[in-house]
């Protein structure tokens, strides 16, 4: 099979699409004839060398841990799943390919009514978002502040806290600011002078808030919410330290996935997808997932 992998830890240029062999169901397992493979900054992380908790990298390495596709095969003692079953699911590496392996309660079904690029890009950005809002205690009525609001994680996590009755406050460019708006944000231009410009639009305080993109707006939070268990960060790990606020970690689950497929299938959540890519051009959806701006997320595709 097909599969973009790296030979060494290095830029976006390691990617390569390369022939590997194809894996075959274990007992308890599926295998998936992916359609579609969500990217992510954490998939960058690995390339350059980082290695997440379990996982021993070899090379060569197929990073990415979102995906969609059809089951393919059937491993023994599996129930509740049949070939040409579409799915979507998440797994510890390994999504950027054709084919892949995955423990049966890894993956839900795909609701016939949501695309096949978005299914594959949901599971990441979608159960760190929901994890993190559960995990800062996010409820109605109260101000949160989301930072680095219009990426993949930001983008769904608006529209959770929005769902859960809160006011969300969003972090980001001017010309991402009408888009925020459109996810039921009151935007604010990130920056010097943030805190107060926050202070404006929550004269009544802020609850809680996420950063998902820089220091400097996680320095900001962490002045304006009083409760520190409150603040969290998916981004600047160590500056948390300081702070005395949170890392959060998603806690990914079938039961939180399907959830959350179920809210795009009725139209409640929407991941924008901003740019598909054919598995050859992994790299180039590295490149301008490491710029750092953009909104929603950039899925590769298989077909």
């Amino acid at each position: 099979m097909k599969a973009a992998a790296f030979h060494a830890f290095g830029g976006p240029e390691v990617l390569e699409l390369l022939d590997v062999p194809t894996p075959e169901a274990g007992p308890g397992e599926v295998r998936v004839r992916v359609k579609a493979a969500g990217t992510q900054p954490t998939d960058c992380a690995v390339r350059t060398g980082w290695s997440p908790p379990g996982v021993t990298i070899t090379f060569p390495h197929v990073t990415g841990g979102d995906f969609a596709g059809v089951v393919d095969q059937v491993g023994e003692g599996v129930t509740g799943l049949s070939v040409g079953d579409e799915v979507l699911g998440y797994r510890l590496q390994g999504t950027y390919a054709e084919y892949l392996t995955v423990p049966a309660e890894q993956v839900v079904a795909k609701p016939a009514g949501v695309p096949w690029e978005v299914a594959g890009s949901l599971s990441a950005s979608g159960q760190t978002a929901h994890t993190v809002l559960e995990d800062l205690k996010v409820s109605a009525g109260e101000t949160v502040l989301i930072n680095g609001a219009s990426g993949g994680v930001g983008t769904i996590a608006v529209q959770l806290a929005v769902l859960r009755g809160a006011k969300v406050i969003a972090t980001g460019r001017e010309d991402n600011h009408a888009y925020l708006r459109g996810l039921g944000a009151v935007p604010v231009t990130y920056g010097e002078g943030l805190a107060d410009r926050v202070r404006a639009l929550a004269p009544e305080g802020v609850d809680a808030a996420l950063d998902t993109a820089d220091a400097e707006g996680l320095r900001v939070a962490a002045e304006l919410v009083e409760d520190k268990d409150r603040v969290g960060t998916i981004f600047a790990y160590g500056v948390h330290e300081e702070l005395g606020v949170r890392w959060l970690n998603s806690r990914r689950n079938a039961q939180r996935l399907a959830e959350l497929a179920a809210l795009v299938d009725s139209g409640k959540l929407r991941v924008h997808v901003r740019r598909t890519l054919p598995l050859a051009e992994a790299a180039e959806a590295h490149r301008e997932l490491e710029t750092g701006h953009g909104r929603g997320k950039i899925v590769l595709l298989t077909d």
